[in-house]
């Protein structure tokens, strides 16, 4: 089955690796077919294994080979096809439209704390089939009061996000 890892902080505040590295760390720890798509922490590989147990199995490698506190997130190719399948909004060169990766329950803290947040015009956010997906003007993403929720330490172990752009490029390597 081919499955795509979203690992959280990567590249980002002293979190620095290449790629190549990377995509031998999940070689080593046993994945086949490894490519990552973009320095941003995507990685496409096949395993016969169920996700949960690629997680624990990943997380581990991983940790051990950068040393730090590796999260990652797994999603099958199909989880990930519907995901880009589902958006709520419509694309718009005004805006950024990003999908939020995570655990279980993860996309209804995030809706509590955009309801709680300060929205700029034109944001929004939206669950759909347990994802949750926000749409924000272009140059706002950090600054916006909901953004803030992107760094938040009691999250960092729940979710990733990513730009619908980055999953046209996942599903692509694919195939």
């Amino acid at each position: 089955m081919k499955y795509c890892a979203f690992l959280r902080g990567v590249n980002v505040k002293g979190t620095n690796m290449k790629m190549v590295d990377v995509c031998q760390v999940f070689k080593d720890a046993g994945v086949t077919d490894v490519t990552s798509v973009l320095a941003s922490g995507n990685i496409v590989f096949s395993s016969d294994k169920a996700a949960d147990l690629l997680k624990r199995l990943l997380e581990e490698s991983m940790s051990a080979y950068f040393s730090y506190e590796a999260f990652l997130f797994i999603r099958s190719q199909e989880e990930v096809e519907l995901l880009q399948a589902n958006i709520p909004f419509e694309m718009h060169t005004d805006f950024h439209v990003y999908a939020f990766v995570g655990t279980e329950g993860v996309e209804t803290i995030l809706m509590d704390e955009f309801s709680n947040s300060t929205q700029v015009p034109g944001e929004k956010a939206e669950i759909v089939n347990t994802v949750f997906y926000w749409r924000v003007p272009k140059g706002n993403t950090l600054e916006s009061s909901f953004g803030k929720v992107l760094g938040k330490k009691n999250l960092k172990d729940k979710m990733t996000s990513r730009n619908i752009n980055t999953f046209e490029k996942i599903l692509k390597k694919m195939g």
